[in-house]
This record gives structure tokens, C-alpha cells and sequence, in this order.
């Protein structure tokens, strides 16, 4: 049997005028933390886009980030492309952080797994995925037929993208491997 709807009104109070005030600082700060979480993630991506720059002076790469979504165009393609690529990063991070105990050898060792995993995704994988797997999911994007140069400049562009993201992870390990280094 289901209680009428009077019975019910006096079971929960109002929120008084305190309380109610003390409820848009814990609003306000829950939003910055997840504000400053999503630029933590953003973060290494878009650096990373800033460094590897330079490679969007070819017109093949231009091209590949023209025929991604959103496709004819540029600046929105990198940088989801630049952030898309930090992910192995961020999560080998975020993983050591969270499963190495103490900081120091075992942060160490886990910064220097996901700088070599990271490396292998973005130098080796990402150049495959985008030379071989998109066009046999009909984005055909370079007009020079997807010859050597093609595999060249798309090694290059990961293999450096890999180094600019690997650098600070080795440095860290290398950190928090010596003594009191953290």
C-alpha cells in the first residue's frame, strides 16, 4: 500500500538557506576538478600538435587530415589526431600511477613500459593504420598512391611525434630511479 502523498510531505525537509549556500561551492569545485582533468588529458596532445607542426607542411598530410572527420578539415583533424595519439601515453600513466605502489623503481619502470608501448603505437602502428587500413575503408587520401615516400614521411611524422611524447616520460623515469628521486 502506497503511503499518501501528504503522509510523505514532511519527510523530507526544505533545504535551508546554509545549506543551500554550502551546495554551490561543492558544484562549483566538483566542475574545476573535472575542468582540470579534461585539460590534463587535452594537455600532452596538444603540445605534442604545437611540436609536430612542421610535418604539415607536406601536402600528402594535409591530405590524410583533410579525408578525416571531420573531412576538408585541417586544424580540427590534427589536433584530434594529435590528442587521439597521446592516449597510449596518458593511460600507461595513469595505470602506473594507480598500480605501482611506492613512487620510485616501480614508477620507473612503468614510465619507461609506456614510453616504449606508446613508441610502438604512434611510430609503427599509426603509419600502418593510416597508409594501409584507411584506404581498404575507402579513404583513399594520397594522391601520390601510397609509394615509400608515403611510408617515409608517415615514420617519420609518428616516429617523431613518438620522441616528443617519449622524452618526458624517460626523463621521469630516469628521476624516479635515482635516490630520492621523487
Amino acid at each position: 500500500m502506497v503511503p499518501p502523498l501528504s503522509a510523505l510531505s514532511g519527510a523530507v525537509p526544505p533545504i535551508s538557506g546554509s545549506a543551500a549556500s554550502l551546495a554551490v561551492p561543492a558544484v562549483a569545485d566538483a566542475v574545476v576538478g573535472w575542468l582540470w582533468t579534461v585539460a590534463l588529458f587535452l594537455f600532452p596532445g596538444l603540445v605534442a600538435a604545437g611540436l609536430c607542426a612542421p610535418f604539415l607542411a607536406g601536402e600528402r598530410l594535409r591530405a590524410l587530415l583533410r579525408a578525416l572527420p571531420p573531412t576538408g578539415r585541417l586544424l580540427p583533424s590534427y589536433l584530434g589526431v594529435s590528442i587521439a595519439l597521446s592516449v597510449p601515453y596518458l593511460v600507461g600513466v595513469a595505470l602506473t600511477v594507480t598500480r605501482a605502489g611506492e613512487a620510485g623503481p616501480a614508477w620507473s619502470g612503468g614510465f619507461l613500459a609506456t614510453a616504449l608501448v606508446g613508441t610502438v603505437l604512434v611510430a609503427f602502428v599509426a603509419p600502418a593504420v593510416a597508409a594501409a587500413g584507411l584506404p581498404r575503408f575507402g579513404l583513399d587520401w594520397d594522391p601520390t598512391g601510397y609509394g615509400p615516400s608515403t611510408w617515409l614521411l608517415l615514420g617519420g611524422a609518428g616516429l617523431w611525434y613518438a620522441v616528443v611524447a617519449a622524452v618526458p616520460l624517460v626523463a621521469l623515469a630516469v628521476g624516479m630511479a635515482l635516490p630520492g628521486g621523487y
